[in-house]
């Protein structure tokens, strides 16, 4: 026996030192990688924005274009990471028609229905205009046809801390189809195909807007409000969904007021609010809701906005 422990003995202190030699496998710290996949996941706070269902003043499409419109804006919009569309804007707001009938008192009601809400951005429009013009050369029983569409969309993008339109513009979606087809004189499927026509020129006068319109909504700071107050908890009218995180920090500010010029008595714009406190993100609840502690400051009230820092 102790013959073969004197064998083993510097075998194993060999194993011993080769181990000891050997490269050591490091990992990266627990908290550096939970970081790092925490940062990717995040997304930017997104603006609320209250869509209302265009309408067509144009003798051409009926109420069909406008409808594509609206839901054309809102497929592109929910697309972006800068918006959030707000599903019951429209029964809050009404459609764009009762804007447009209503002007400037109508848009002053807007601006504060919009702030009770938690809106942050409106948009409304029309389509002005809406025509088929089509060159054709008779062959035979069949009509060989060109056809141009044209569309004219008015678009107006109203900004509710400011209480002003920031944006009015008038985009076209013009298309021509080159593709010879051919139909029998006034026969309905040539009057569909018309109608397809006006569709996609309608498509193509709204794309064409909407990277003008996330230009200017990053432009606009984000805004929210507190709902309700509960004991120590503070309920805010935007979680998750809008792209808020636990553990944001968002400060109390008081609602701005108008300012008028002496003279003519129109309006110039909108003070900033009285900065109250902060507020610290600590859960959600509903489908688009925060819950709050206070984090800084006090006299935090119902209705009071909230910004994020």
């Amino acid at each position: 026996m102790s013959q073969l422990c004197a064998v083993l003995s510097p075998l194993i202190m060999v194993i011993f030192l080769f181990q000891s030699c050997a490269p050591i496998s490091r990992r990266r710290p627990i908290r550096q990688a939970t970081n790092l996949n925490r940062v990717s996941e995040f997304s930017p706070i997104k603006k609320k924005i209250a869509l209302l269902s265009f309408y067509n003043e144009s003798p051409m499409g009926g109420q069909d274009l406008a409808i594509v419109a609206t839901e054309e804006f809102r497929r592109e919009i929910s697309r972006s990471r800068e918006f959030l569309i707000d599903p019951e804007a429209e029964s809050i707001f009404g459609t764009s028609k009762e804007i447009y009938a209503g002007g400037g008192v109508k848009l002053v009601q807007l601006s504060r229905k919009a702030k009770m809400s938690g809106v942050n951005i409106v948009i409304f429009g029309r389509i002005k205009e809406a025509r088929v013009r089509q060159k054709s050369d008779e062959v035979g029983f069949v009509r060989k046809v060109k056809s141009l569409a044209e569309t004219y969309i008015e678009v107006k993008v109203y900004d509710v801390a400011s209480n002003k339109e920031i944006l009015t513009e008038t985009i076209d979606g013009n298309i021509s189809d080159d593709n010879f087809k051919y139909y029998q004189a006034d026969s309905e499927e040539n009057l569909a195909y018309r109608q397809d026509l006006l569709r996609y020129s309608t498509k193509v006068a709204v794309r064409k807007i909407i990277p003008k319109i996330i230009q200017v909504g990053k432009k606009l700071d984000w805004m929210g409000r507190v709902a309700k107050i509960i004991g120590t908890k503070i309920y805010v009218n935007a979680g998750r969904s809008s792209g808020i995180n636990l553990g944001d920090i968002l400060k109390v500010i008081t609602e701005g007021q108008e300012v008028f010029d002496p003279e003519s008595g129109a309006m110039i714009g909108i003070s900033q609010g009285e900065v109250k406190g902060s507020l610290e993100v600590v859960d959600y609840f509903g489908e688009d809701g925060a819950i709050c502690i206070l984090h800084s400051g006090g006299s935090v009230t119902e209705g009071d906005f909230v910004q994020l820092y």
